[in-house]
């Protein structure tokens, strides 16, 4: 059974025990144990990791079925969960003098998953899917924490910490406690102070930084290289990632020469590309054609040799080179 993030009130009221959640979102995911599961309870929490317990199955089951005149309720969290564990889930489906709750978090999973097939089929399970937190979420969150702590901010702040989290609520949580600490001596929160304090999207990874160069994003690219103060030893590592995006880049751009389609090429590929990435490595293979991208790792092999000959100007030699798309 699917429960949608914003129906999760039902939760209280259903007696499901095995509640799979589902997406990239950890911030809501860590909302809903803590709203639904931990408020108020008294028992046991245990924490594992889905090859703990695949490694002990036995244990695991026998320890859902024993119980003793003065165990508590337990709640049980198992993280970083794939298909491997349906079986497990079957087994325990199967027994149903279980009372303990156990919720299974996962990173995204595809339709074509058999342990999301099971949980939205099966009557005695739930399953909900977190994404991406939009603007209206994350004004949501924060007027909630004003709230509960009991301090104001003016609406352009909220904007900034909402432009800022990208998409990602614990980012925003940890921004907020900040500003909630300076509010303790400062009563009045000014834009200076946020932008002095907040440290969240400006933080771009090298990953970020490559993946838009190849994407030839150019005003992404400047605002990554306008907020990031990068070291020489950053530098090496940018061309290194750049490097190797480019290579698995000509080996897409060889599949779409001997006639498969973008989409085709970007989905074969092995190993296979991280399904967030893959609308970015779509627009990388329309932005430059295989000639184009023979060229750009000869670049980048010389311009790593120069950086490491001169490593006083290896950060001009960089940002000059990813804002030159010629």
């Amino acid at each position: 059974m699917i429960i949608k993030s914003f129906e999760l009130e039902k939760v209280s009221s259903l007696k499901y025990n095995i509640h799979l959640i589902y997406g990239n979102n950890e911030g809501i995911k860590q909302d809903i144990i803590n709203d639904y599961y931990l408020k108020n309870f008294e028992g046991e929490i245990l924490k594992y990791y889905e090859n703990e317990v695949l490694n002990n199955q036995d244990e695991f089951i026998s320890s859902l079925l024993t119980k003793s005149l003065f165990e508590t309720k337990k709640l049980i969290v198992i993280s970083k969960v794939t298909d491997k564990l349906i079986n497990i889930i079957d087994e325990v489906l199967n027994k149903r003098e279980i009372d303990s709750k156990i919720i299974i978090k996962c990173s995204n999973l595809e339709k074509k998953s058999k342990l999301r097939n099971l949980f939205e089929k099966d009557k005695h399970l739930i399953c909900t899917p977190v994404y991406e937190d939009d603007s209206r979420s994350l004004n949501y969150v924060i007027n909630t924490f004003l709230k509960e702590f009991k301090f104001t901010l003016s609406q352009e702040i909220k904007n900034i910490l909402i432009e800022r989290s990208k998409g990602d609520r614990i980012n925003l949580y940890n921004e907020l406690s900040k500003l909630r600490n300076l509010q303790i001596s400062k009563k009045k929160i000014s834009t200076e102070d946020v932008l002095k304090l907040s440290n969240l999207s400006e933080n771009y990874s090298v990953f970020e930084l490559s993946d838009h160069y190849l994407a030839k994003n150019s005003k992404k690219v400047s605002n990554i290289l306008n907020e990031n103060n990068y070291s020489s030893e950053d530098c090496i590592l940018i061309l290194r990632t750049m490097l190797n995006k480019s290579k698995r880049l000509l080996k897409i751009r060889n599949e779409i020469d001997n006639d498969l389609s973008i989409d085709q090429a970007v989905s074969s590929f092995k190993p296979p590309i991280f399904w967030k990435e893959k609308d970015i490595v779509k627009k990388q293979a329309q932005s430059w054609s295989t000639k184009e991208v023979k060229e750009i790792i000869i670049k980048l092999n010389d311009l790593e040799a120069l950086v490491k000959k001169n490593t006083a100007n290896s950060i001009l030699f960089v940002s000059n080179f990813v804002s030159n798309y010629q």
